[in-house]
């Protein structure tokens, strides 16, 4: 016997925008758990995750994309550019994220692919909090809702969870009639193993400055489960020797410290003691090589 009732909807929501507008702060908020990694510096998502959200009416099923860039150098920057153009054309509904009161280059590139798309989409204006006087948006909503027709617009603040319930209601009035597609418990697709690599790769992208993260990459080699403990290796990739030097730090200060911090962050993920260590190897230029980013996992 079914448990849903006839009315139930469910689909795939695209969020898609420019890097660093607030994507995966929204989905990490919307499902309760974090499943994607956060930081100020763009270009921190590669990778299509799908974060699960189950109401009493409703499965959402949400697509977290990269930022779309304006000029991808680099292999890996075009292979995330295409995980955008992907998901604009293959799912039932996007969610347009902009930060209120800015429109870039990078935000106009991202209009125009929707517009090709003809996907129903949603206007999300992020970050309205750091907006003091609320008239000045109305002119700035204007504009972008003349060039392109949205199904709704919600203003929002995703880093304080503000009227995250609302944009899902909104989801929910534009879904199909379906039976849920995963379990109600079930928040990703991806596994444990999948975000503690993530996960990793968060600290380093804060720790470090402004472009060596885009240099590196985190691969898990062993995940083991013990009665208590979990083990867990993990490589960290970089493209040159120098920053090797620069990801361990004098006496290996930084590599313990960011292995201090995400060790702590993935025990609270899978509730138990977390055993990491952390190796850091060269692979020269790999993040525009497409031999290795099928290695890593990145050329889907």
């Amino acid at each position: 016997m079914n448990e849903y009732p006839e009315s139930f909807v469910c689909g795939s929501v695209a969020i898609i925008g420019r890097p660093n507008v607030g994507k995966s702060t929204f989905l990490n908020h919307s499902v309760g758990q974090k499943i994607s990694i956060t930081s100020r510096k763009p270009q921190t998502t590669r990778h299509q995750i799908l974060g699960i959200k189950t109401l009493d009416k409703a499965q959402i099923v949400y697509v977290d994309t990269p930022g779309f860039q304006i000029k991808p150098d680099r292999a890996l920057n075009r292979l995330m550019n295409r995980e955008v153009m992907r998901a604009a054309f293959d799912v039932d509904l996007v969610l347009f994220m902009v930060e209120a009161g800015m429109w870039t280059e990078a935000d106009e590139n991202t209009l125009q692919l929707l517009k090709k798309s003809g996907t129903k989409t949603i206007l999300l204006i992020n970050k309205i909090d750091k907006i003091k006087d609320k008239k000045k948006l109305l002119p700035y909503i204007k504009n972008i809702t003349d060039r392109m027709n949205f199904v709704e617009v919600i203003p929002l603040a995703a880093l304080k969870g503000d009227n995250i319930p609302v944009v899902e209601e909104a989801i929910t009035k534009n879904l199909p009639p379906s039976d849920p597609w995963f379990s109600a418990d079930q928040v990703t697709d991806r596994s444990v193993r999948f975000l503690t690599a993530e996960m990793i790769r968060e600290k380093l992208t804060r720790k470090l400055g402004e472009e060596l993260p885009y240099r590196l990459n985190v691969t898990i080699e062993q995940f083991r489960e013990d009665e208590k403990i979990i083990h867990i290796h993990a490589t960290i990739w970089v493209e040159t020797k120098g920053q090797k030097k620069i990801v361990i730090g004098h006496k290996g200060s930084v590599l313990k410290s960011i292995g201090r911090e995400a060790r702590h962050e993935i025990q609270k993920m899978v509730d138990r003691q977390v055993f990491l260590e952390t190796w850091v190897k060269v692979k020269e230029k790999w993040s525009d090589n497409i031999n290795a980013l099928n290695q890593f996992g990145l050329n889907p």
